[in-house]
């Protein structure tokens, strides 16, 4: 068998291939792996189980400059976000931890704090985990969460005509890492987005009693990989408005040297864990509303793929491009 390192086919494609594998499943099992922000459940006759697991390590996930308390809630919020993105309540939390012989026990209970911090935000609560000793600080989370049956929310689902929209910003936690990483001075509020993440958890639950949103997942890995993904499960094309994205003022500050950059930024990187979604037209109105909601597109046939119109008019296609693990940096 050609040998082939999983760093030349990426994440998505491994996702894929082993999904393949777990293809087989239980009547109950609605949605499984691979397909989904999280897996679902049918458990009883009104509500489906969703549940969801993501591993952070300290050296790819975790910037030096955090806190062991930042680490610990990230570690649950993004979490939260996948059970936020299928529009359901969370329930609970398990979290394994590996971790370092030499690891200072007060670093480690911090980590804990911000995990229970986190979670109690959300109404949850830490309820179960394990430990062990690991070469690279590494953290497990698994959250699981309820969604009554007519509220709940996939990837598959979007229109043509469906408008498309986003929570918060855009962009943020891409120029708070660009930041660091070239030693410029960043806002509390540009690095509050990288570092303490907002799983939307309210404002999914909010979305999904309108009755209008039709698919919805997290943009942790930028919105561009988000479209993608929509792209693929519903078998719909996108056009959004460059003029559109949501920027935050002080990122915008920030990167007003290179508003190219910033534009780059606002697509293709990662770590937001903001909602992206499309909405019925009849329904665009009360879902913008609600507020902390941008509608930044429309929803097109599949076979005009993904476009975005720029500032000055012209429209050029999105990159299948953001965030993703298991492959080498270029």
């Amino acid at each position: 068998m050609k040998y082939i390192p999983v760093s030349q086919i990426g994440e998505r494609s491994l996702i894929s291939l082993l999904s393949n594998v777990f293809r087989e499943l239980p009547d109950d099992i609605i949605i499984g792996a691979g397909a989904d922000d999280c897996a679902v459940i049918d458990i009883n006759e009104s509500s489906y189980l969703v549940v969801t697991t993501d591993m952070l390590h300290r050296i790819t996930d975790f910037p030096e400059q955090m806190s062991a308390w930042q680490i610990g809630w990230m570690s649950a919020a993004v979490n939260l976000s996948d059970i936020a993105a299928m529009g359901a309540r969370p329930i609970g939390l398990l979290a394994s931890l590996g971790i370092p012989l030499n690891t200072d026990v007060f670093f480690v209970e911090e980590i804990a704090r911000g995990m229970k911090d986190c979670a109690r935000e959300y109404d949850t609560a830490v309820i179960g985990g394990d430990i062990d000793s690991h070469d690279e600080l590494t953290i497990c989370g698994s959250a699981l969460g309820t969604v009554p049956k007519g509220q709940l929310l996939t990837r598959k689902g979007a229109h043509v005509g469906d408008k498309v929209c986003v929570t918060g910003y855009a962009g943020s936690a891409g120029a708070a890492l660009y930041a660091l990483e070239n030693d410029m001075d960043v806002p509390n509020s540009v690095l509050k987005a990288l570092f303490e993440p907002i799983p939307r958890i309210k404002e999914a639950m909010k979305l999904a009693a309108t009755g209008h949103v039709t698919s919805m997942m997290d943009t942790s890995d930028g919105i561009a990989m988000s479209l993608y993904d929509l792209s693929n499960a519903s078998g719909v094309g996108f056009i959004l408005q460059e003029k559109a994205l949501p920027l935050q003022p002080e990122v915008e500050e920030l990167m007003s040297f290179n508003r190219v950059n910033l534009n780059y930024m606002a697509l293709y990187t990662g770590g937001d864990f903001e909602l992206i979604f499309t909405v019925r037209p009849e329904g665009i109105e009360e879902v913008l509303n609600m507020g902390n909601i941008s509608m930044i597109g429309e929803v097109l046939p599949h076979d005009r793929s993904i476009l975005i119109q720029k500032l000055d008019g012209t429209v050029l296609q999105v990159e299948r491009k953001g965030y993703e693990q298991l492959k080498i940096a270029r």
